[in-house]
C-alpha cells in the first residue's frame, strides 16, 4: 500500500543509513522498523499488575471472615442500636 509520510529529517537520515549498512531496500527498513516499534510498544503498554499481599493473622475471636461485608453490617446495627439506646 502506498501512503504518504513526513518524516523528520534526522530520522530519515538514520532509516538511510541502516538501509546502506544492512544491505536492505529502504521500505524494508521502514517497514521492519515501524513493525518492531509497534510490538515494543504493546508489549509496553500492558505491564503486568502484581498486587502484593500478606498475612493478617488470625481473628482474635472466632469470626467468618468470608462474609465480611455482612459482619460490618451487623456491628453497624448494634451501633446504632447502643446509640438510640443513650437518647442520641
Amino acid at each position: 500500500m502506498r501512503t504518504t509520510l513526513t518524516i523528520d529529517d534526522a530520522l530519515l537520515r538514520q532509516l538511510r543509513q541502516k538501509a546502506l549498512d544492512t544491505g536492505k531496500p529502504f521500505k524494508q527498513v521502514v517497514n521492519d522498523t515501524l513493525r518492531a516499534g509497534l510490538e515494543k510498544s504493546s508489549e509496553a503498554a500492558r505491564p503486568r499488575y502484581v498486587c502484593p499481599t500478606f498475612s493478617m493473622g488470625q481473628p482474635r475471636w472466632p469470626v467468618n471472615l468470608d462474609k465480611a461485608l455482612a459482619l460490618a453490617a451487623e456491628l453497624e446495627d448494634q451501633e446504632i442500636v447502643a446509640k438510640l439506646r443513650q437518647g442520641r
